[in-house]
């Protein structure tokens, strides 16, 4: 670490999302991201007399994904106007890769927007979508 600097990101590890019915998110994440589920069910740090975890890993990107159940919750659907987490955005490598992930959507049965290209703050081109919780996802293609 250089003097005056904070230490490095390196990557992103992994995304956890606490989803209102397990069973059927982890058949959406599956089925969207080609996911492998890890055969292992997990106690949600300090949470762990309320809920538990399943863990996804997507095979191409190595992406983790953590999809959890928890006693507390309760039932409602996500709205990004709440404190918190707004969306989540999958970077892919083209514009020509967005269209191979509406198709792949389309095939699916999922809605999603269509390709939005956007010129501010950068050049880039957007799909948003949404999980069964209605967690806003999207993919990005940069410039």
């Amino acid at each position: 670490m250089n003097e005056g600097t904070g230490p490095a990101i390196t990557g992103l590890h992994h995304l956890s999302f606490t989803v209102t019915n397990l069973e059927d998110s982890l058949d959406w994440y599956k089925r969207v991201f080609r996911a492998e589920q890890v055969d292992y069910k997990f106690n949600h740090l300090y949470r762990e007399r309320t809920g538990y975890g399943i863990l996804l890993v997507v095979p191409e990107s190595g992406l983790v994904v953590g999809l959890h159940t928890n006693t507390g919750n309760q039932h409602e659907g996500f709205l990004e106007a709440r404190t918190g987490l707004d969306h989540v955005s999958f970077q892919v490598g083209t514009r020509a890769d967005l269209e191979s992930w509406m198709t792949w959507l389309d095939d699916l049965g999922i809605e999603h927007t269509p390709i939005r290209d956007e010129k501010e703050p950068f050049v880039y081109s957007t799909v948003v979508f949404r999980d069964p919780d209605n967690i806003q996802l999207e993919f990005v293609a940069v410039g």
